[in-house]
Order: C-alpha cells, then sequence, then structure tokens
C-alpha cells in the first residue's frame, strides 16, 4: 500500500494549473507579443530556482460523484525563487485566467507573497499584468455583492504591499495593460518597468475614460512616454527579456533586506584610474551645455551606472554606481535640461531617490551643477519652493555617508543643498566650479543700476563690474577661508570617490531607517 493514487491526484491537479487559461488564452497571449506568466517567472529568476506556493489553487468542477472534471487556476502565480544566486520572492498575474481581475483570484495568495518577502526578508518582483487581481464589473453578478473599498482583507495586502518599500527591495514589471489596483502596485515599488509597444498603465483604461466623453487609445492614455515622463514609471525597455535583466540588475545593488548591507564585488577597474577627458569636460564659456552621463561613466566602476527616472525630472540624473565594487547612489546635475535647475519634478525626482539611499544603507554621490531652483510664472504655479524645500528635508534628514562634487554651479537655496546641513560630509571642488548666493547675469543690473545708467557707456560699465566681480568670486578666494574644502584636479575625481567609499564602508549600519518609506 503506497500514497502513489493522492500523488496521481497531485500531478494531475498541478497539471491543470500549467494549462493556465487554456491553449486559446496562452495562444492569444502570444499573439499579442506577450510571454505567459510562468515564462516571466523563469526569465526573471535564475533557471530552474522557481518554488511554487499554492500551485493547485483555483475553482475547480466536480462530478456528481465528486471526482474532479476541471480546475481553472487561480490567476495569480507566486512563489520563492533566486536571483544571481540571492532568494527572493515573485508574484505574477495571469492574464490568461480572466484578464486578472477579482473573479478568478484567491487574494490571500498575493497577500501571503507580500508576507513572505516580508517576514523572510526577501526583496520581491511583483510581475503585473490587468487589474493586479481588482475589480470587475463582472464580478458584482459573479460574486452576487458589491465590493466595499477598504475591507479587512484588501486593508491587510495593501499594508503589507506599501509596508514593504521600508524593509525589502520591491520591484514592479508592467507587461500588459494595467489597470486600477495593478497600477497602484505597479507605482509602489523602488523601481519599475514597462514595455514600449505591448503595455499601458492607468488608474483606469479607455473603455471607461473614454464613457466620460474622451476618444483615447491605451497608448494615448497610458503608453510609456507618459508614465516615464510623469514619473510614475522608472523605465521603459523594448522588450520583456529586457525588463527582467532590468529587474536583475537593480536587485544586484541593494542587500535583500534593510536588515543587510548591500553587496561588495570584486572590480577590475582601477580605483586610481585617471580620465585624462575630464580636464576638457567643462567648457570655459560657462553659457555652454556639457555631457554629465560621459563624466559620470568616466568616474565609477567601467559599465556600472544604472540610471533610474531617465525621463521624469531631467535636470537631475539619478542611479545606482559601483566605485571599487561598492554599490552607491549617484545622483547628478543635468545642464541639457534648465542648465541643472531643479524643477517641481527634479525635487520629487530627488526626494524618493534620497530616501532609497537612506533605506537600504547606500553612501551618496552628489555631481553637482545648480544654478538653483527654476524660476518664472511656470515655476511659481508648481511651487517649485514647497517642492524644493522637501527635497532638501530629505538631504538634510539623511545619515547615510555623503559625498559632493561641485563640477560647475552652486547656486542659491537649491545650490545650498550641495550636502546635508550639520553633519560630516566630503566635498570637493573642480576647477571650473563657481558659486554665489545667485548668479551674476541679471543681479548686477538690480545691483548697480544707478551706477550703470549715470555711467557714459552703460554696456562697458555692466563689463567692467561683471569683470570685477568675477575675480572677487573665483573658487580659489572662497577656498582661503576653507568654506569648500578642498579644489581637486579633475583627473583625480575617481581616487577621492573610492577613498570615500572605502570610508564609508564601517559607518553603515543595517536595520530600518528613521522614516517609513512611502512610494
Amino acid at each position: 500500500m503506497t500514497w502513489q493514487p493522492e500523488l496521481d491526484e497531485l500531478n494531475r491537479r498541478r497539471a491543470f494549473s500549467q494549462q493556465m487559461g487554456g491553449a486559446d488564452k496562452v495562444k492569444r497571449q502570444h499573439d499579442g507579443g506577450r510571454l505567459t506568466v510562468r515564462e516571466r517567472i523563469d526569465g526573471v529568476l535564475d533557471p530552474g530556482s522557481f518554488y511554487e506556493v499554492g500551485s493547485i489553487t483555483g475553482k475547480a468542477t466536480y462530478s456528481n460523484e465528486g471526482e474532479l472534471q476541471e480546475l481553472t487556476p487561480a490567476n495569480c502565480v507566486f512563489g520563492r525563487g533566486r536571483v544571481e544566486g540571492r532568494p527572493v520572492v515573485v508574484v505574477g498575474d495571469d492574464f490568461t485566467v480572466r484578464g486578472g481581475s477579482a473573479d478568478a483570484t484567491i487574494k490571500t495568495k498575493v497577500l501571503m507573497a507580500e508576507q513572505m518577502a516580508a517576514e523572510f526578508r526577501l526583496p520581491i518582483i511583483r510581475i503585473i499584468e490587468g487589474s493586479g487581481g481588482g475589480g470587475s464589473v463582472k464580478t458584482i453578478e459573479t460574486t452576487g455583492r458589491a465590493n466595499l473599498p477598504g475591507s479587512v482583507g484588501s486593508t491587510l495586502a495593501y499594508q503589507y504591499a506599501m509596508g514593504n518599500l521600508s524593509v525589502v527591495p520591491v520591484v514592479g514589471l508592467g507587461l500588459g495593460s494595467v489597470a486600477g489596483l495593478g497600477a497602484a502596485r505597479l507605482a509602489a515599488t523602488h523601481y519599475s518597468v514597462m514595455t514600449k509597444t505591448t503595455s499601458a498603465m492607468f488608474v483606469a483604461g479607455p473603455p471607461v475614460v473614454n464613457a466620460l466623453g474622451h476618444n483615447l487609445t491605451k497608448m494615448e492614455l497610458g503608453g510609456w512616454e507618459i508614465q516615464t515622463r510623469a514619473g510614475a514609471i522608472d523605465h521603459a525597455v523594448d522588450t520583456e527579456e529586457d525588463a527582467f535583466d532590468c529587474a536583475r540588475r537593480f536587485l544586484s545593488y541593494l542587500p535583500s533586506s534593510v536588515y543587510d548591507l548591500p553587496p561588495i564585488i570584486k572590480s577590475d577597474d582601477d580605483p586610481n584610474r585617471a580620465d585624462e577627458s575630464l580636464m576638457r569636460a567643462i567648457p570655459r564659456d560657462r553659457r555652454k551645455i556639457y555631457k554629465m552621463r560621459g563624466i559620470i561613466d568616466s568616474v565609477v566602476d567601467k559599465g556600472s551606472f544604472f540610471e533610474m527616472g531617465k525621463m521624469f525630472g531631467r535636470s537631475i540624473i539619478t542611479g545606482l554606481a559601483r566605485l571599487d565594487g561598492h554599490p552607491v547612489a549617484l545622483m547628478a546635475g543635468d545642464p541639457y535640461f534648465y542648465a541643472g535647475a531643479w524643477t517641481t519634478d527634479a525635487c520629487d525626482k530627488i526626494i524618493r531617490f534620497v530616501d532609497l539611499a537612506e533605506t537600504f544603507h547606500l553612501p551618496v554621490v552628489y555631481l553637482c551643477d545648480c544654478p538653483g531652483f527654476l524660476i518664472g510664472l511656470e515655476a511659481e504655479k508648481t511651487a517649485t519652493i514647497r517642492h524644493g524645500v522637501r527635497a532638501m528635508a530629505a538631504i538634510n534628514q539623511s545619515t547615510v555617508p555623503w559625498c559632493t562634487i561641485i563640477i560647475r554651479n552652486a547656486f542659491g537655496v537649491a545650490g545650498a543643498a550641495n550636502v546635508p546641513a550639520g553633519r560630516l560630509a566630503l566635498r570637493y571642488a573642480w576647477l571650473s566650479a563657481w558659486w554665489g548666493s545667485l548668479p551674476l547675469e541679471g543681479g548686477i543690473e538690480a545691483a548697480y543700476r544707478a551706477d550703470i545708467e549715470a555711467a557714459a557707456d552703460p554696456v562697458a560699465k555692466l563689463a567692467e563690474i561683471t569683470h570685477r566681480l568675477n575675480l572677487l568670486r573665483s573658487p580659489f578666494r572662497t577656498a582661503e577661508t576653507f568654506a569648500v574644502e578642498e579644489i581637486i584636479d579633475p583627473r583625480t575625481t575617481r581616487t577621492r570617490l573610492t577613498e570615500f567609499v572605502h570610508l564609508a564602508a564601517p559607518l553603515r549600519t543595517p536595520g530600518m531607517a528613521v522614516f517609513r518609506t512611502r512610494p
């Protein structure tokens, strides 16, 4: 006597689950250029590492004799696996089963996935398509009642989904049409990716929005260009395989949870490598722009810069990088957009990025080129100053080690936030750096109006005053009073930064940040 009959029954039920929504629904998924949830899980995890939890959950039909006839699997697949050998939790929507809606959802599966990530302190990868277990109009008929938002079960799942942002790395992959609760789960991540031609995200999709008098396609309403430029999604890629690569690479810079430290890898890149091109990187004509990303690539470990949120808040560049194998959070001004001035969007981007560094104990490197806050009518309409002081608060409240290189501009209130206030931070200035309470342009005319107007040649007088003030605000004069710690040869930047990460290494302490992370 063995338990073979029961094992056969288990395997039969698992076979039903492996069929997902059926061959026709799988074909429709593939015809739409999208992988199935099981193919996606296999793509993002190390080969053969997936262990499924709840593999036979679903809705079954039985004969009059009580024999199983069919099992429609739940439209959530989750379990544990590995990414680069490190354990993670992965949870995915199966769009082949009722389009990922609540009709085919066993909500406790999604809840347990989030609980497992929190309690075992494992990163979680959410693969989202459809409403992510959210509502459907048909739900009223299939359940016989209307759902009251905010029920005990849903609020518990929401609590874990949001709470995990303070505990473990959370990655979201939007790989189809994502709406409602699915959109909320995708936005509530540390890093999110969507595909350019096969995915879109919205609070409510075109059928609902167009019923209000609009006429929008999925891409017009929530395509990748809209969502990445709005800052709702961090990155967009061409293929699902590219999305998997992004998720794996993002996780490589972070610890498994806040109770660990970011992993350090062996680097073959000389920590004292000096790039001669840095001496020519900044034009002498201060009105000319330059490429900050080239400077970033020159000073970090080769090929290690992983940019985040490129299309949003574009006057600030943010991303993860390595210095002598040590992961760091790197941000930099981008003179190609508003000369690097902080806009409302840039300030929001800074807040979220500094909070990420603080949550996961990443030292911050800031390549500063900031002429101040953006000015003008649009800046006032978008409350730039309020968002700006919040960004300054995030920087000043951070506790992780911090090193700033002033590349060119540091002006005004925003320029003052080049290092956290009230604690030690390393700060260097390039030979091209200059600073002040505000740029001279426009300010001279206001401050010296009487002198200029009284001059026989006002244009020559303005030029004379400008020349005189430029001599006085030389960074060397500032360094005489120790107001800037050290002016350096740009070619030594990598040496200084790698020294910084080694000094910072013993200062990082695992554990929860002093605040709870919000999306």
